[in-house]
């Protein structure tokens, strides 16, 4: 073969280490934001917070410096430890006059609270966030149970899901444990009256009679609350009302007193207890009405204001290739390319976040039930942008509207054909489902098919399964479990 030079023209896009942090920027949700802008802060001398929020920090610095020279000047005309005397109130000098507010008992005064047998005792051990087990186990100490039945009871305690059901069989137990059954049910009996009502218990039956045990004997049909879940619990689970009425002899208005009453219980009473802390949304984009138009705008206070340093800028020579310049030089190109990332991403969100205000305008005014159907390509269209960027900057981004906060995801939607020719977005289907459900009547629940006729009403074509996968979606039961008296 002969060898030859060939020029030849094309464009491709490289991916720079500038290009990869603004598309690593534009995909971050505001808190890794945040920790992505403190991170920057940290590691470049060249970027700084701005002065506004610089100045609350420079007044904390300085009045510590104030109080520590107080303190020294102080130290400095007080008298020696020597020349002290001791007198009876000395043992308080220890302890300060205030306490800090997240102050701890055991951080000043040591935990001198201790229970049975000597074990130490947690006194803020039912405090929300700990474990339904931690929570039993802290009332297992109270007790005065000897040490081999307190041993069998941190064992039941151990097979408790975190519903509050007994997850393992009483046999089993004690065939782990080699002792008597009669004993482990007595431990067993004792920790199902602890808190909460309920837990510990075999089955959903004995788990609703727990709770009704602990009901003053005057409370209204409680007699026949028992009666139905001793004998009629599966009746009562079907909403055979008609069957249920019949056997325990009770009118339509006395069994929707008794069920009531029953619907006060607590199916699962241990799962208000481990429960994760509730994750608070902070928005990203705030949208306000002005007259007859719509104003988006970024949520300014979620990530601080940073620049460049100017005094550190000002000292990078041009043709200067020392270490020191060459590394003031690097940061602070760094730092541009930071900012400029930065502000490129606030411009895309702000440019996607705007353009789905203007799409869906009558969402805003008139609810769900006016949401039109959108895709990314309608956004990536209008903006000239790609999917795959309109797509980064809609996932973990929240918008504060009047009608609430919703991820920008939120606004995009299949479409379903009507008889008009239009289309129908999903998200309004759904409203709409769930606008015929909240307004059926309680003792005769609209179907799914008779769901798909009122729709078909509307001009709205959609299938039988289409409104059962929808309902579904939304959580709502089917109308058999919706089925009430009143």
């Amino acid at each position: 073969m002969k060898q030859s030079l060939q020029l030849k023209l094309g464009t491709q896009l490289t991916m720079t280490p500038q290009l990869q942090q603004a598309i690593r920027l534009l995909q971050l949700s505001t808190l890794d934001l945040q920790q992505e802008i403190q991170a920057a802060l940290d590691g470049n001398p060249m970027l700084e917070v701005e002065a506004d929020e610089a100045l609350s920090t420079v007044s904390v610095a300085e009045s510590n410096t104030q109080q520590e020279r107080t303190a020294d000047s102080e130290s400095a005309i007080a008298p020696s430890s020597g020349e002290h005397e001791i007198g009876e109130d000395n043992w308080s000098q220890n302890i300060p006059d205030e306490l800090p507010l997240d102050s701890r008992w055991d951080d000043i005064y040591g935990n001198y609270s201790s229970g049975v047998d000597g074990d130490k005792v947690d006194i803020e051990h039912n405090a929300a966030g700990s474990s339904l087990q931690d929570h039993l186990h802290w009332q297992l100490n109270l007790t005065t149970l000897s040490r081999h039945d307190k041993l069998i009871g941190e064992n039941l305690i151990d097979a408790i899901k975190p519903c509050g059901m007994l997850g393992t069989s009483i046999a089993q137990i004690t065939a782990s444990l080699h002792a008597d059954e009669d004993e482990v049910l007595a431990v067993l009996k004792a920790i199902q009256q602890f808190e909460p009502t309920g837990c510990g218990a075999r089955n959903l039956q004995e788990c609703l009679l727990l709770q009704l045990q602990h009901f003053p004997a005057a409370t209204p049909w409680l007699q026949k609350a028992k009666d139905i879940i001793e004998r009629h619990l599966e009746l009562l689970g079907k909403r055979d009302f008609r069957q249920l009425s019949r056997r325990t002899n009770l009118s339509e208005a006395q069994l929707g007193a008794v069920i009531r009453l029953i619907q006060t219980l607590n199916p699962t009473p241990g799962e208000r207890y481990g429960r994760e802390e509730t994750a608070y949304v902070i928005p990203d984009i705030l949208v306000t009405r002005k007259g007859p138009r719509w104003q988006v705008d970024l949520n300014g206070e979620i990530t601080p204001k940073i620049r460049i340093n100017n005094h550190y800028a000002a000292l990078v020579r041009r043709a200067d290739n020392s270490t020191e310049n060459s590394f003031l030089r690097d940061h602070l190109q760094e730092a541009r390319w930071f900012l400029k990332s930065l502000q490129s991403r606030h411009e895309t969100l702000l440019k996607v976040a705007t353009c789905i205000v203007e799409k869906q305008r009558a969402f805003l005014e008139e609810g769900p039930e006016a949401m039109r159907p959108m895709v990314l390509a309608d956004i990536a269209k209008a903006i000239g942008m790609h999917e795959s960027t309109i797509s980064r900057v809609t996932t973990q981004k929240y918008m504060l509207t009047p009608r609430g906060v919703f991820e920008l995801k939120y606004f995009f939607s299949s479409h379903v054909s009507t008889d008009s020719g239009e289309d129908a977005s999903s998200t309004a289907i759904r409203a709409l489902i769930r606008k015929l459900i909240d307004t059926e009547t309680p003792r005769k629940p609209l179907s799914d098919n008779k769901i798909a006729q009122k729709l078909d009403k509307q001009g709205i074509k959609v299938a039988r399964r289409t409104v059962a996968k929808y309902r579904e979606s939304m959580g709502i039961p089917s109308s058999s479990e919706r089925k009430r008296l009143t």
